[in-house]
């Protein structure tokens, strides 16, 4: 199925694996490729040197084109993007709208810029700076998320940016391609149908849960960070919306002590990279610091499967999703989904 997203990037399908923190490593990244989908590599939950030995053990594996996933606000993101550059990286994908000079810099190397953004305003905004393509996300996807929904947001910006445009938010499987190509998107990007395959390191207790859980378990609650932020319900989340401002500040700020610990960083550096998550919102002390540690409350989860301890970030169709393919099963099925939905089209 040829696409501006296959076209631009060189993939077979019009399909992206997002660059979830602890998930998107390596082995997911590599099955995806092989598959003759998009993988992308987390690298905000890697260190620079993490980073360069991920590229490098994708490179290994497969001749097939990847991506890297990039916070632009980080202070160290510069040096992440040389890695992508030199190691010849095909793309450079964003989860927050990179300046104009760092997507001239990409560009020049010959690299695809693709920020993934949650308003019309935002796409118009970096493909205005330049950026080859653009994730959309609705507010029915993983994570930190809008309100808008995906079969609103996405004709909106569709209609408003002459790039390709990929959609986010409520995909996994084939009907759902071939609704988003209807809207005029490119291709469709999916983070918690990834996640859930045999190829995901996730826990397998973790992915039970996920398994396990249906619609009404998938909830948006601002106890985390202060920002909407969607996720299954867990012991953790209700926790964290029970307690009080003191309680959470105490369990805050015991969490943060462990990052401290893991990390070596400093209570100031700390508080500086939970402030620079409030973008003027109006954040408690606590909010601050679990901003500041958010990825290891992830970690607890995706990584040592200690659902009490750590939050699961999810979209909406883990309600729907109900078995553990490989990924290269899920791409041959949801391609297969994909032309015969399109074959009962008048």
């Amino acid at each position: 199925m040829r696409t501006a997203l296959t076209e631009l990037v060189g993939v077979r399908y019009p399909i992206v694996q997002t660059g979830m923190g602890w998930v998107a490593g390596p082995r997911l990244v590599t099955a995806t490729a092989e598959a003759g989908a998009l993988g992308i590599l987390a690298s905000a939950t890697m260190t620079v040197e993490q980073l360069r030995a991920a590229v490098l053990e994708v490179k290994s594996r497969t001749d097939a084109p990847f991506g890297v996933n990039l916070r632009a606000d980080a202070g160290d993101a510069r040096e992440r993007v040389r890695i992508i550059i030199d190691e010849g990286v095909r793309v450079a994908s964003f989860a927050l709208a990179p300046s104009r000079e760092l997507i001239a810099e990409l560009k020049d190397a010959g690299v695809v810029v693709v920020p993934s953004i949650g308003a019309r305003r935002h796409a118009e905004k970096v493909a205005a700076w330049g950026a080859d393509a653009v994730i959309v996300q609705g507010g029915e996807g993983g994570g930190h998320t809008g309100e808008v929904a995906t079969t609103v947001l996405l004709p909106q910006v569709v209609d408003a940016v002459d790039i390709p445009v990929i959609a986010a938010g409520g995909f996994h499987d084939g009907r759902g391609l071939v609704a988003a190509l209807a809207y005029g998107a490119a291709g469709i990007a999916m983070g918690t149908r990834f996640l859930l395959t045999s190829d995901s390191t996730v826990p397998d207790a973790v992915k039970a849960r996920y398994l396990a859980a249906g619609v009404k378990d998938i909830t948006v609650t601002t106890a985390v960070d202060g920002l909407p932020h969607r996720m299954l319900r867990t012991e953790m989340v209700a926790a964290l919306e029970r307690a009080g401002r003191v309680r959470a500040l105490a369990q805050a700020v015991r969490r943060a002590s462990g990052f401290r610990r893991i990390t070596g960083l400093s209570w100031p550096r700390m508080l500086r990279e939970g402030l620079a998550t409030k973008h003027g919102k109006d954040l408690t002390w606590s909010q601050v610091l679990l901003a500041a540690n958010t990825p290891m409350l992830l970690k607890a989860s995706m990584v040592d499967g200690r659902t009490d301890l750590g939050i699961m970030a999810s979209g909406q169709v883990a309600g729907l999703i109900e078995d553990l393919p490989s990924v290269a099963e899920l791409v041959t099925r949801t391609m297969k989904e994909a032309h015969q939905a399109r074959a009962t089209l008048p």
